[in-house]
Formats: C-alpha cells, structure tokens, sequence
C-alpha cells in the first residue's frame, strides 16, 4: 500500500504549479477523513483532520466552510431560489394541477425529515483548541482559536454528521435511474481564500470552487455496494468488486458485512464518490496508461450503449491531450450517477438510461471538464463561462472527430452561435461577468457560460487565426496547469502567442452586452471602379474579412484589421488573393472600400464567410447582384 501512493505521488512530480504571474500564490489542504455510510437510512459520520497551509500575505482571523448538503432542505436559499425565478431547474421542480390549473413547485419545498439534506458539524478545534463556529445556511463560519500567520500552516479537527437527501440536484441517493448514492459536495469543504478574499458563497445550485489540496479518505459502506470516485483505491486486493478481473487477487475476503475503501487523491480540488449494490465495474487502459473507469448500473438496455461508449472515452482522452495537453492523473472514472452530467476530481457522474450517441457525448463534454476545471481550475462561479464555454469549445471539437456527424456544418460551433445570437436579441442577455448565482434566468445563464464562452473561443480564431488559437490553449494549460487561472490569463496566453493586442476583446466580450452588428450599406460605381460602403451598427468592433466574388467566376478577399489590436491575421484563404487595407478605427460608424472593377462585375459581396464573427443580425451581412 505505501508503494502505491508513493508511485501515485512520484506521478505529479513534474507537473508542479507553474503559474507564470509575478507573486502569484494558492492556498493548499490536506484532507484526512475516515467516514462510516449507513446504507438503510442513508446517514453517515465522519472525522476529518485537516492541514491548512497559509501561503498568502494576509493574517487569517475567520476560516470558512461549505455545508452543501443543507441546501436540501425546505426554506433554503437554493429552494426559495426555485419558487421566485421564472425559469426554474426542470430537474429541480415538480408540476401538478390544482382545479385545472397546472402548478409548479420546488421540489426540496416537499422534502421531508428524513429525505433532506444535511451536515451537521460539532467538536470544531484549531491545534487542539476549540474554535468557535456558526453555521449560516450552507456555510459554516469559523472563528479561530488563534490567527493563521503568513507562510505558516494550522490543523483542524471537526466531526460530522450527514443524511443525504433525494437527488434532486447533483448529490442525492435513489435517482430516477435508481443509483442509491450520488455522494458529491457531500463533506465539510475549505472555502478558497485568493488575491480577492474569502469565496464563501451560499450554495443554491449553480457553480463551484475549491482549495487545492491532497484527500486521504477512507469510506466503510455495506459489502455489496460498489464505490467509485475520486483518487487511487490503495486496498485493491482487500476490495475486489471488478479488480479482481484484472489480475488482482483478492487476499483478504471479509465475512464482515462492511468494506472500507481507501482512496488517496493527490492535488485535486474535491472528492466524489457514488456506490451501488448493482454496478458493474469496467476497465480500460488509455493513453499514457490512464486506468479508465466505467461503473454503470446492470440493466439490459444499459449495456450495449455502454460497452460501446468505453473505446470512444479512450479516443477523447488521446483528443484532449493532443489539443490541450496531458492528462496529469492515472485514473478517470465515468460513473451512472446524479442528474444529468456533472465533472469532479478525477471522475464524472452522468445519466446513463441514454442512446449511444448521447452517452458519448455527454462523456465528451464532461470528460473534458478535466482540463477545462479540474486541471486550470477558474472560478466557476464568477466566470462561469472559462469552464463551461471553454469545454464546449473543445468538446465540440472532439465530438466532430471520434463522432463525425452524417452531414458535417462548415462551422463546428453553429449551435453556439445560433443560441448566443437567439440570446443577444432576446433583450434578457446579462454580462458574462454576472456571478453565476445571480443571473435573472436560467436561460440567461445556461447561453452565457456554454454558448457565449464557447464562441469567446471560436472567435477568437476568427481574430487571430485557427493555428494561433489552438497554440494559445497549449500555452494556457503549460503555463496555468493546477493553479487558478482568470479571465485575464487566457487573454494573456493569447496575446503572448500571437501577438495581438486584445483587452478589448475581453472586455467588450465578458464586461458587457455589447454587439457585434455590421452591414453591407451599399455599393457606388464612379469612373469603373466600384466604392463598397460598411457600416459598423453594433457597439463591439471587429476586424473584417471581407469576400467578392465576381462574374467570372475568380473571388479575391480584403481584410481590414481592427486597430485596437494592432495586429495582422494570417490570410484563412491561401488559396485566394486577399488584399490587407487600413485598419478601421472603432470610432468610425462607416468605412469605405475600393474595388477596381465595375459594379455589374460583382456577382456577390460577404462579410465574414467563416461565419466565426458572432454579427447578431447577418441578413445584411450579404449583397448579391439582382
């Protein structure tokens, strides 16, 4: 066992913080928890010690602590959220009707006693001491014994007590596919301390972010219950539930009724686990010898979408460290679990009653999460959309590959165009900079952080091109890989690769609502040379390529760069003469072209051929001769 988790170790050296940004510094955790589960009336206890290194300049008086499993419970901020939003979580209501007419109601409103949510946490010390605690909603507060001096390190030692509450969302037992145990954000869990304060919000169902830190956990759970999750088990030989089939021997079978798994995580953000008394349990090798988990339940029309999906997995993960860069851990699990499809350290948890194609996809995005969260770890819950946008973005990309679709689009991330452009017309659409928490809809939110961050991506190789862009994401994971990157650091990674200069595009992008509209305005003949006219009508400048195709059927293409990015794109089109004009200042509402022909020699002018700049009003992006 302790050569395991020293080769588990010895795997991330070289794969140490390496964030390039002068006086950056993490807090980091060491988490020891022994936690006993009651499968009959789903309750457990547990102990944690923890280890709390200090690496900030600031003194810490107060430390805080996620209870998420309180959420759960009526009259909760996550409930009330769910009464007065208009758009409310499928997922998380129910609908009925009351004298014909039909109601909708938060489900964790009609939770009983013993189907809510809870962690309960009592015998709180700092070094011995005791400390003095309050727990407000899904947070606990801390006052400390003594402050945590810069550079210095504390211990923590509580006790806890938790029920799991009917999956409603993400964590819960008895899902509607009846997995028993959804075990995430289920533990009393460090809020982060960063360059801008304590993160302690109150969950109410949205996003996430953690301290990074190394888990220690064991987990004794009824003998017939299958457990997967987060981290390498150490007692393989002691477990047996699908190791044996790879050549483990099993030497110590238990007439117990209980097994306790031993997982040891090293530099993660979370654990998560789910357990079964009904899964089956596969393997796979993947690149790199990552060992690939598939815990589903045994269910005939499962097993053949299953089965089949296991090889794709492996195809994704070569994908995404070709694209991004190396996967850094020795395991991944894909787990039937939750209510949908939600990433955590080193595994997921997905719905699995679905068809081939959809199972893979969902694996697709999820698995991807993994770079885009697990391993540059944002703030999910003040830029949604790095994690959710960026993992789209390459999720997309990967699906187009080890799933290429019957009719392929010219452009991979249509649909994210189309919602984002549906959203921006909509007159609903909020900053990217809104907390996640915060947005006045689900569908507000939901377009923003998937389908806008995605086309932040795809844009941005409209600005600098394609071969740039994906130089830029190898640069962001080598430079910010197991550290906390922000909005700022991706515009740095692309900026250090191409050149270009691009805090407007960040700004205009994520700050605000602004967008990007251009016109074709009209086109004048004067002495045989034609006098092409384009009207910017959005607030948010672009640089332009522009198209003509003529009678005879030659085409040549103009670029007109955007001078705020002091910057000349790659022609896109080698294969057509381009022409590289002026730059066209933002101030300027109209710019003019010259074109040397007549006008009853163009056959068709298009801005943007790509289709990659988000223009929310395309119709009079074209002209084409009558």
């Amino acid at each position: 066992m302790k050569k395991t988790l020293l080769i588990t170790l010895i795997s991330f050296i070289g794969f140490a913080q390496n964030n390039p940004n002068p006086g950056y510094w993490q807090q980091h955790v060491d988490y020891k928890m022994d936690v006993k589960m009651d499968v009959k009336n789903y309750q457990y206890t547990g102990t944690q010690e923890l280890v709390y290194t200090n690496n900030s300049a600031d003194t810490l008086r107060k430390v805080y602590y996620h209870l998420y499993p309180n959420a759960f419970q009526p009259g909760s901020a996550m409930d009330i959220r769910l009464q007065t939003i208009s758009d409310p979580d499928k997922r998380m209501v129910r609908k009925f009707k009351v004298a014909e007419k039909e109601v909708t109601e938060s489900r964790i409103k009609a939770l009983k006693s013993d189907e809510i949510g809870y962690l309960k946490i009592s015998n709180f010390k700092q070094n011995g001491k005791s400390a003095t605690t309050r727990v407000v909603g899904t947070v606990l507060e801390v006052t400390l014994a003594e402050a945590i001096l810069p550079k210095s390190k504390s211990n923590f030692s509580l006790t806890f007590d938790g029920q799991v509450p009917l999956q409603v969302r993400r964590s819960g037992r008895n899902s509607e596919e009846d997995v028993a145990l959804s075990m995430t954000q289920w533990y009393p869990k460090m809020a982060e301390y960063d360059f801008e304060g304590w993160h302690a919000d109150p969950y109410i169902g949205r996003e996430f972010h953690g301290v990074w830190g190394d888990f220690d956990v064991k987990l004794t759970i009824d003998k017939d219950y299958t457990v997967g999750g987060t981290g390498y088990l150490q007692n393989k030989n002691e477990i047996g539930h699908g190791y044996q089939d790879k050549g483990i021997e099993v030497k110590y079978p238990r007439k117990t009724k209980e097994l306790t798994w031993h997982f040891v995580a090293p530099n993660v953000h979370d654990f998560t686990w789910a357990a079964d008394n009904d899964y089956i349990h596969d393997i796979l090798i993947g690149e790199n010898n990552v060992e690939l988990h598939f815990l589903y339940k045994n269910k005939t029309e499962n097993l053949e979408n299953w089965k089949k999906m296991q090889p794709k997995t492996a195809e994704l993960l070569a994908f995404f460290n070709k694209n991004v860069g190396p996967y850094p851990y020795k395991q991944y699990s894909v787990i039937q679990g939750g209510d949908g499809g939600m990433e955590y350290g080193m595994c997921t948890l997905i719905t699995g009653n679905r068809s081939y194609g959809s199972l893979v996809g969902v694996t697709a995005h999820e698995f991807a999460h993994s770079w885009f969260q697990f391993v540059l770890a944002s703030n999910e819950s003040k830029h949604e959309w790095m994690d959710e946008g960026f993992t789209s973005f390459i999720s997309d990309l990967a699906m187009d590959v080890v799933m290429p679709p019957k009719e392929k689009e010219d452009n991979v991330f249509e649909s994210a165009y189309r919602n984002y452009t549906y959203l921006a017309n909509s007159g609903k659409e909020q900053p990217l900079s809104t907390h996640a928490d915060r947005y006045d809809y689900n569908m507000g939110y939901s377009i923003g952080a998937y389908s806008k961050g995605e086309v932040f991506l795809a844009q941005l190789g409209y600005l600098i091109g394609s071969d740039n862009l994906m130089k830029t994401l190898k640069r962001y994971y080598y430079d910010y890989k197991l550290t906390h990157p922000t909005p700022n650091d991706i515009k740095r990674s692309a900026e250090r690769v191409s050149g270009a200069n691009l805090d407007w595009y960040l700004v205009d992008w994520t700050q605000t609502t602004n967008t990007i509209d251009y016109a074709i305005q009209g086109l004048e003949e004067n002495n045989g040379k034609t006098t092409l006219t384009l009207e910017r009508k959005g607030r948010m400048p672009m640089p332009i390529d522009l198209l003509v195709v003529y009678e005879d059927g030659s085409k040549e293409t103009f670029y007109i760069p955007n001078t705020l990015m002091r910057f000349e794109k790659e022609n896109p089109y080698l294969d057509i003469k381009r022409t590289v004009l002026n730059g066209w200042d933002w101030a300027y509402p109209t710019y003019s072209v010259y074109i040397p022909k007549t006008k009853s020699s163009i056959k068709a002018i298009v801005i943007d051929p790509s289709g990659l700049m988000a223009d929310v009003k395309r119709d009079d992006n074209v002209y084409e001769k009558k």
